[in-house]
């Protein structure tokens, strides 16, 4: 560097999407970056009382709320047009803050990559940018050959075949979350996501690099990425992070009574629960409830199972008090806790990346009951690739029935099955913290991705 050239700053603008499941893995890749010497800003449309904590070493990352102005939107095309010209007024009010205040900062916005159009707001605006996926490279990889004409929508034959993956059969292939008239729009959702990308300069997985080895080279032959997961607290994994309270994810959009649970849990034995949880947006039939309650009632297992407050009423009659002597029944919980917890034996799932993620890190076997969208792709790779769980089969009524769960859990808790699971799963567990520990991929990569941000602007 010329002696009278000085230095910048590197600023980074984290941009997910206004969903728990996009915010939390954004905010674990902005806490590493924090604790590389980056300063990062995440922009949030959540209320402040919803960030219920931020890590106290992290003084590096700031938070800059977005307000709706109770805007009343009534269709999907409303959302959008109204999401995106708030964000670009926020971003234009920070860089305009920035360019005065701080005249030696640049820069970078990492957005979460189902807002492919925020990367033109950055390049308008001069910013560096890096698309950030909360999703798998195996699931980005189909979308990806979706949006390219290699598979035709809707799938028409019994098995597709793509480099860097396991020959996958039509129910293995991502879904529209309701019925076949939602699959155009779904679709041109996901394939978005590739839209811009060649105009990127950087793209992000929360993923990591043995886990998706095959597909990852693939996609590196078509882009410049790089795997940074698993995004969960440091806690959990490699413990570098000097945030004592990191034991979430730093944010919550629901509550729960956290030391009940871990007491209760404390009661029981060494891998003898069965933790089912079916995310925060999954809504079962009245009819698949019954056969999952009866199914955990058949099993004969402890169970705690996660049931939102909106879901309750599709429980069975009288099945919170018939199976209070070995089940708890709760709104939320805080996951991470309870998947950690040396009493969870299994977690019955329906394989969202990031639970799917969370099952992985911390070596729980899984029951693979996937519902929607990126969870059929998951929930192939659980059973098949990476080998930690069973998945269940659906019925001709579109059911899974209660002997179907109760197979299912008995696979990965007793008997040679579930040795071999739990061997699977404590192998993936190791690489996941290897990955973001000192010199790992996953390490590697953000202290690569560090150094080009600041010979970017160097």
């Amino acid at each position: 560097m010329e002696r009278n050239q000085i230095a910048v700053e590197i600023h980074v603008i984290a941009l997910p999407f206004p969903a728990q499941g996009h915010i939390n893995p954004m905010l674990q890749f902005s806490k590493r970056l924090a604790s590389k010497g980056l300063k990062v800003t995440l922009v949030t449309f959540l209320e402040n009382e919803n960030l219920t904590k931020l890590p106290k070493h992290s003084s590096n990352i700031t938070i800059e709320s977005i307000s709706d102005n109770n805007a009343v939107i009534s269709t999907v095309e409303e959302y959008w047009k109204n999401f995106s010209s708030m964000v670009e007024q926020k971003l234009v009010e920070m860089v305009e803050k920035q360019n005065k205040f701080g005249k030696h900062m640049r820069s970078c916005l990492v957005y979460d990559s189902i807002i492919p159009w925020a990367l033109d707001i950055a390049k308008q605006l001069g910013l560096s940018a890096a698309s950030f996926f909360t999703q798998s490279c195996a699931v980005s990889a189909i979308y990806y050959h979706v949006r390219e004409g290699k598979i035709n929508v809707p799938i028409e034959q019994d098995f597709v075949s793509l480099e860097g993956m396991p020959q996958l059969e039509s129910h293995d292939l991502p879904s529209s979350r309701y019925n076949s008239e939602d699959q155009p729009s779904f679709i041109s959702l996901m394939t978005g996501q590739f839209s811009n990308l060649k105009d990127v300069d950087w793209i992000v997985f929360s993923s990591f690099n043995s886990l998706e080895e095959e597909v990852m080279n693939w996609l590196a032959t078509q882009y410049p990425i790089k795997l940074v997961g698993p995004t969960i607290p440091s806690r959990y994994l490699d413990n570098r992070l000097e945030d004592d309270d990191d034991d979430d994810y730093g944010l919550s959009l629901f509550k729960s009574n956290t030391k009940t649970l871990i007491e209760w849990l404390d009661s029981k034995e060494t891998s003898s629960v069965v933790y089912v949880a079916f995310g925060s947006l999954a809504a079962l039939g009245e009819k698949q409830m019954e056969e999952v309650a009866n199914g955990l009632k058949r099993s004969d297992y402890h169970f705690l199972w996660v049931v939102r407050e909106s879901e309750e009423k599709k429980l069975p009659q009288n099945f919170v008090d018939e199976t209070s002597d070995r089940g708890l029944v709760v709104g939320w919980c805080p996951q991470l806790e309870i998947l950690s917890h040396k009493s969870v034996g299994c977690f019955i799932t329906h394989c969202g990346w990031n639970s799917t993620l969370e099952a992985l890190s911390l070596g729980v076997p899984m029951v693979a009951m996937p519902q929607w969208g990126d969870q059929l792709t998951n929930a192939k790779f659980v059973t098949d690739v990476w080998r930690v769980g069973v998945r269940v089969k659906v019925n001709v009524e579109g059911l899974v029935s209660k002997e179907e769960i109760d197979w299912c859990i008995r696979q990965v808790m007793e008997g040679e099955p579930a040795n071999e699971i739990r061997k699977n799963s404590e192998k993936w567990k190791n690489l996941a913290r290897v990955a973001v520990g000192e010199g790992g991929s996953s390490d590697m990569n953000i202290d690569e991705f560090v150094k080009q941000l600041q010979s970017y602007w160097n």
